[in-house]
């Protein structure tokens, strides 16, 4: 553990597949396959690489297949990434031809969450009024 520098990184060749989360302290390079949830500070997703799980990390650059949700401070989505989940974020980078299939969601966007609290509130007395 003495070694818990930025400088350090670890890297998860294409040949690699894991079943399992994973927590690195370090930044984390990942081609290979991964079946679990991924938590580190900055991951750096190839071309070839699936994740199924979710993601955390500080910063995420993502070019591979995600399945999962994505929570990250710096995103940036590449154009051969394919993401089934979720994002939420502070700062978003897309670029074109990315596919994403889910919902973005700024990390600080919690009072949007009560706006469809009271329309659903607002739903029933329609139901009713009808």
């Amino acid at each position: 553990m003495a070694s818990k520098s930025n400088s350090t990184f670890s890297v998860l060749g294409s040949d690699l597949a894991i079943k399992g989360d994973i927590k690195a302290s370090a930044d984390l390079h990942i081609d290979g396959s991964v079946e679990g949830d991924i938590s580190c500070s900055s991951l750096v997703q190839g071309e070839t690489s699936t994740v199924t799980g979710a993601i955390k990390a500080e910063s995420a650059r993502l070019a591979g297949t995600v399945n999962g949700s994505i929570t990250a401070r710096e995103l940036v989505i590449l154009k051969t990434a394919k993401i089934n989940g979720d994002v939420f974020y502070d700062a978003l980078t897309i670029e074109q031809g990315a596919q994403v299939e889910g919902r973005f969601a700024h990390r600080d966007a919690k009072p949007a969450a009560a706006a469809p609290q009271q329309q659903q509130a607002s739903k029933p007395d329609l139901q009713v009024a009808s």
